[in-house]
């Protein structure tokens, strides 16, 4: 399914899931849906399972967002409270389309506890108390995190309990359109499509291991430059300080400043991907850590820090060799177009390491991966995928989790795909007047502005 295709599916006001491989344009084609929600004056509630994919699409939380918080489950009291808590019952009784971003990382618990606030808030028995909800994920990606008594591999490679958020009965019950999106806008690398298809499909044989095999390098041969991927926090402090510490000249500190209640201010911090406190100095490798085009960079852009100018602002040249003055930016909460909270640092990080799991959702032009202490299915993939093409990749090591993904994950990826496909086939038979008529249906039944069909004709425009 195409992107296009997959968006004038959302404009109906289906429950969607809304899924596909690396780099295939899921937060592309949110965006511009809630971009299109805006532009017709319906403010959707953006969530997501993890507060860095939160920042990347520009919302909260999703367990911040419902007010189910760190809670493993709810009784009938937690439901009461949260549901007679002021600003909790207003977002969530006026909401009309909610996206859950990084779906894949959702336990299945915490979907159902989230469906049980919005359906105790808006008094009804429907999935989501009847709004339209986005689920976006892709689910061979990294699972949800969840406190383990395992044997590392042994269990993981054992039977794999049923951890994931499309066995809860909500999402069954709900039964969201699939919108398998097909197109392929970050690899342009045939041989490193196939090598990750071949994973994906749990077809990775001697000839892609060769492939791999032909990037690995040693420590000391690394680019420079390029951003290390490890699988654990404590080796991407450690490369990052000793790096920092053998070089030449003064540090300078840069202090993150905020605003807001505690709370918001704080899941705004753990989902920012630059640091409380940045140091940096004359040479530092960096990574932008927020889009902003007309500046010159986006997410994931890399640079070394040239020089600092008169204000104390780093200069950074990056790799097509264009040089910026970075400045502060912030990261903001909103809820109907109200700021809640915000945070203001320097939109860049140390670049040199970080982890897996922050990677999820960037796009690199290089990287250096270590796979040997991958302990999580979709681990590794992850880390391959970030990366444009084959050339870009140096491995320095792998074990025998790291180009696996999760078995029963295979399965369920087929039905998914037939369901797209079928979904697509139902839709095309639907004529344009039609589809247009159902997408100005739903924008009235949220209250918003539908465009006057005479406008829509003339234009060309959904």
């Amino acid at each position: 399914m195409t992107q296009s295709e997959a968006l004038d599916i959302l404009k109906t006001g289906a429950n969607v899931f809304l899924t596909g491989e690396p780099g295939s344009g899921k937060t592309y084609v949110i965006n511009k849906y809630v971009s299109y929600l805006r532009r017709r004056a319906v403010e959707p509630a953006i969530t997501a399972s993890t507060g860095i994919a939160a920042t990347h699409i520009g919302g909260m939380t999703l367990h911040s967002w419902s007010g189910i918080g760190i809670k493993a489950k709810l009784d009938k009291y937690d439901l009461d409270r949260i549901a007679s808590t002021k600003n909790i019952a207003r977002r969530v009784g006026l909401a009309k389309v909610l996206v859950i971003d990084e779906v894949s990382m959702l336990l299945p618990e915490t979907f159902s506890m989230v469906d049980a606030v919005c359906r105790e808030i808006k008094q009804s028995q429907e999935p989501f108390g009847g709004m339209q909800v986005i689920l976006v994920g892709d689910f061979f990606q990294l699972p949800p995190v969840e406190k383990r008594n395992l044997e590392h591999f042994e269990q993981l490679l054992g039977e794999a309990p049923h951890r994931f958020a499309y066995s809860s009965p909500v999402w069954k019950k709900m039964s969201p359109i699939v919108c398998y999106l097909t197109e392929q806008h970050r690899q342009e690398d045939p041989d490193f499509i196939k090598l990750l298809n071949a994973i994906r499909q749990n077809i990775f044989s001697d000839e892609h291991l060769r492939h791999i095999q032909k990037r690995k390098i040693g420590l000391g041969d690394a680019p420079k430059d390029a951003p290390k991927l490890f699988s654990h926090n404590a080796d991407v402090d450690r490369v990052n300080n000793e790096i920092l510490e053998k070089l030449p000249g003064v540090e300078r500190i840069y202090n993150m400043s905020s605003r807001g209640p505690g709370s918001y201010v704080a899941a705004l911090k753990r989902g920012c991907l630059s640091p409380e406190i940045l140091r940096l100095k004359t040479g530092s490798a960096v990574m932008f850590t927020k889009n902003s085009p007309p500046d010159g960079f986006v997410n994931g852009t890399l640079g070394t820090v040239e020089k600092f100018d008169d204000d104390g602002r780093p200069v950074v040249k990056i790799r097509n060799g264009k040089r910026i003055v970075v400045g502060e930016a912030d990261w903001a909460m909103e809820e109907g177009g109200k700021i809640l909270a915000w945070i203001m640092q320097l939109p860049l990080r140390l670049a040199w390491a970080m982890t897996v799991h922050k990677s999820q959702g960037m796009s690199l032009d290089e990287a250096v991966a270590d796979l040997s202490e991958v302990f999580e299915f979709g681990q590794g993939y992850v880390a391959l995928s970030r990366v444009r093409k084959l050339s870009g990749l140096h491995i320095l090591g792998w074990n025998e989790l790291a180009f696996q993904v999760h078995p029963e994950v295979l399965a369920e990826d087929e039905e998914f795909r037939l369901r797209s496909e079928d979904a697509l086939l139902a839709f095309n038979q639907l004529g344009e007047t039609e589809m247009l008529s159902m997408h100005d249906r739903f924008i009235l039944a949220c209250g918003g502005k539908a465009k006057k069909r005479m406008a829509l004709k003339n234009t060309g425009k959904p």
